[in-house]
């Protein structure tokens, strides 16, 4: 039960040829076909060529020396607050 037999997927077929016919089920077939071809030698191209050396690295420049921060003024601890 709820599997197909074989009457049932030749019903299937001749439904499927009837409604597609011949010419159109050879002609998705070709395609079909033809992208596998492509598909096959796209991946024998990418392994058929050599590898490019990894770009040359560029010299980082130098650190930046530490900024200079203003030098403070001397705090008098006997010195009161200006108002």
């Amino acid at each position: 039960m709820g599997g197909l037999s074989l009457p049932h997927l030749l019903i299937l077929a001749l439904v499927v040829l009837v409604l597609f016919g011949r010419g159109r089920i050879s002609e998705m077939m070709g395609d079909f076909g033809k992208g596998i071809k492509s598909f096959k030698s796209g991946m024998s191209e990418e392994t058929d060529r050599p590898a490019t050396p990894p770009p040359a690295q560029i010299a980082a420049p130098p650190p930046a020396a530490p900024a200079q921060q203003p030098a403070e003024t001397p705090v008098d601890p006997g010195a009161s607050p200006k108002p």
